[in-house]
Parts: structure tokens; C-alpha cells; sequence
């Protein structure tokens, strides 16, 4: 299997990315709550917001990239902004100070991903599209494996203080820069294929792309943030270095699993590997709600894992089958957009559910909504 050099690249460049990411997205529910004193509330919150800030900006940013028919501009500035937002949490001593250096670092996610899904997609037929993302997401979830363990070695480096893993995160984001602008030079032709103006509205989109959306839309109500996850597994009992490596658990299934899961969905459908994918989550949300010991919920992060490398990749690659390429930035901005603003919501009705009646009633919900897509893509999608 030959991949396209963008698709190599774009790959490298998160792996850069998610190291520096994920060096502190397992610590940073933990510093808010055991070194700020923030409440479960607001990791909710700042969650929250910084997801739906992303969300609002891919809608915009893909459908930008189509009008001017650039994708790499867009890429290179979102990526910059994700590696000077790390430095920024080392100075935080309140908790909006976390909220404003998420923001800035989702904000940059927005600028960029939905011209990077698209210029991947541009950049591979449809055939072996499902393989490409697969690609993409594998070597993005190694920096996401590679990324808490670099965390674990510099917390026992640090004595427990996290101010320094926070400075040092930039490294690995700049890198990933660097590969930018030394190797990411060239986009395919862009072929002018619908006619009529390029519009910001649904109305431009086939039924199918419509029928996922919604489809998506209700799983994304339900699919609260990890950090849930994370405090789940602590209130549990596991140490921080614990829940760390549980993370990297999770990682290295999502990270092994997503180019086969690709390659699955080009040789049999989406649908399919999507509704396997739907029922691990909800298995695993159940899961998490009734546990009661730390080696299910070990169990449950390795499994997690499926449940990402069936879904994540595998949703780029069916809303991009669906779209004509001079609207696939802005078709995955809207699909981008519209079910991550939705994260915002799952959030706060997570963390909202926690605080009134318990970890186990914002698990299980989550499994609900899960349920409630699976038998809507059955539905809606009976071929």
C-alpha cells in the first residue's frame, strides 16, 4: 500500500503535535481540581468551550480553503497556534488562565483541521481513502501514546510539579511546525466540479450527507470529553502515574487499530465498521458507569481504543465520499462544526450530571445516545 507524501507528512506533523498535546492533556483535569481547586463543574466547562471554540472555527476555516482552493495556509497557522498555547499553562494560577490557554490551542485546532481532512482527502482516491485517514490517525494516536509517557518520566524528573512538562511541550509542537514549512509544499490540483457558487449553508449537500450529520449529531450529545474519563478512573483509586499509563493504554489500541479499521472500511462499508464502532462506545460507557475496580477500568480504556480507531478516521472518510471536492473543506467544517459544538453540550451535561447524581449517570447516559445512533444509522442507511 503506497500512501500519497502529504498523507506521510500531514502524519508526522501530528504525531509532533498530539506528543506535545497529549504530554498534558491526561494532567491538566488533575492540575485544575488537586493544584488550582477548580470543581468538576468547570473541567466540564473549560472543556467545553474550548471544544466548541474549535468547532465554530473548522466550520468557517474549511469553507474558507474551498474559496480560495488552499489548503496548507490554513493548516500551518492552526498548528503554530496549538505550539505556542503549551508554554502559557505553565503560568496559570487560576483557573481561567487554563481556560484561556485551551482556548487558544482549540482555536487553532479549528483553524486547521478541516483543511488538513480535506487536503488528505484530496489527496487520495476514494478507494483508498478509509486507509489514509486510518494512517493519519495511527501516527497521530502514537504521539498520543508517546506524549503521556515523555509526561509520566518528567513528572518523576519534577518531583510532581507540572509547571515544567507544561514549558517543555512546545518542543515537540514546534517541531511539528518545522516539518510545515520544510516539507508541505505541494497541494493537488483542484478540480472546479459543482456548479454555482460556493455556499454556506446545508442546502448545497446531498440527503446522505444530511442523514449522517444528524446521526453524528446525537452521538456527539452524548460523547462528553475524556477528561471524564480520567477523574473517573481517580475517583476509582488510580494514582496520577496510574491513570497516565491507563491513557497510554487506551492510545496504543486506538493507534494500532486505525489503519486496519481503515482499510476494513474501503473493503466492506462505513456503516459497518461505524455501528461496531457505536456499540464499543456504548459497551464502555456502561462499563465505566458500574465499575467499581481499577482492573475493569484498565480493561475499559484498552477497549476504548476500538471504539476510536472505528470511528474517528473512518467518519472523515464517509463524509468525504459523500462531497465533490470543492466542497469537501467545507463539508467536513460543518460536520467538524456541528458535532463538536455539540461537545460543549455533552460536557456540561456531563460534568452537570456528575455533580448532581453521580459518575455512573453521566456514563450511562453517554451509552444511551450511542444506542440511539446505532439504530438511526441502521435506519437511515438500511443498504
Amino acid at each position: 500500500m503506497k500512501l500519497n507524501r502529504n498523507v506521510v507528512v500531514l502524519g508526522f506533523v501530528s504525531l509532533f503535535t498530539d506528543i506535545a498535546s497529549e504530554m498534558l492533556y491526561p494532567i491538566i483535569p488533575i492540575f485544575l481540581i488537586s493544584i488550582l481547586g477548580a470543581p468538576i463543574s468547570v473541567v466540564g466547562l473549560i472543556e467545553g468551550i474550548a471544544e466548541s471554540t474549535a468547532s465554530v472555527l473548522k466550520a468557517f476555516s474549511g469553507w474558507f480553503s474551498d474559496k480560495i482552493k488552499k489548503r496548507i495556509p490554513f493548516i500551518a497557522a492552526g498548528y503554530s497556534l496549538a505550539a505556542i498555547s503549551k508554554p502559557l499553562l505553565a503560568l496559570a494560577c487560576t483557573w481561567p488562565v487554563v481556560l484561556v490557554a485551551r482556548f487558544i490551542d482549540r482555536f487553532g485546532k479549528g483553524v486547521r483541521v478541516s483543511a488538513r481532512d480535506a487536503l488528505i482527502a484530496d489527496s487520495t482516491d476514494e478507494g483508498a481513502r478509509g486507509a489514509a485517514f486510518g494512517f493519519h490517525r495511527a501516527m497521530d494516536t502514537a504521539g498520543a501514546v508517546i506524549g503521556p509517557l515523555l509526561a509520566i518520566l518528567l513528572i518523576k524528573v519534577f518531583d510532581g510539579n507540572f509547571r515544567p512538562v507544561f514549558m517543555l511541550a512546545f518542543i515537540p509542537g514546534a517541531i511539528a511546525v518545522a516539518i510545515i514549512f520544510i516539507f508541505l509544499r505541494r497541494e493537488p490540483f483542484f478540480r472546479p466540479i459543482t456548479d454555482g457558487p460556493l455556499k454556506f449553508n446545508l442546502a448545497q449537500f446531498s440527503p446522505e450527507f444530511k442523514k449522517f450529520l444528524l446521526i453524528s449529531s446525537v452521538f456527539a450529545i452524548g460523547n462528553s470529553s475524556d477528561a471524564f474519563l480520567i477523574l473517573r478512573a481517580k475517583g476509582l483509586g488510580f494514582t496520577t502515574i496510574s491513570v497516565i499509563l491507563a491513557y497510554v493504554t487506551y492510545n496504543i489500541s486506538y493507534s494500532l487499530f486505525s489503519l486496519p479499521a481503515g482499510v476494513l472500511s474501503d473493503r466492506l462499508t462505513r456503516k459497518r465498521i461505524l455501528i461496531i464502532g457505536y456499540l464499543i462506545f456504548a459497551f464502555v460507557y456502561f462499563g465505566f458507569g458500574i465499575a467499581r475496580t481499577t482492573s475493569a477500568i484498565w480493561g475499559l480504556f484498552l477497549i476504548y481504543g476500538f471504539y476510536m480507531a472505528m470511528t474517528d478516521g473512518v467518519n472523515k472518510a464517509f463524509v468525504s465520499d459523500m462531497v465533490e471536492q470543492d466542497r469537501r473543506g467545507t463539508a467536513l467544517g460543518v460536520f467538524h462544526s456541528i458535532t463538536g459544538f455539540l461537545s460543549f453540550f455533552a460536557s456540561l451535561i456531563a460534568g452537570l450530571l456528575w455533580t448532581n447524581f453521580g459518575a455512573p449517570a453521566t456514563f450511562l447516559y453517554g451509552a444511551i445516545t450511542a444506542i440511539i445512533s446505532c439504530l438511526l444509522l441502521l435506519l437511515l442507511f438500511p443498504k
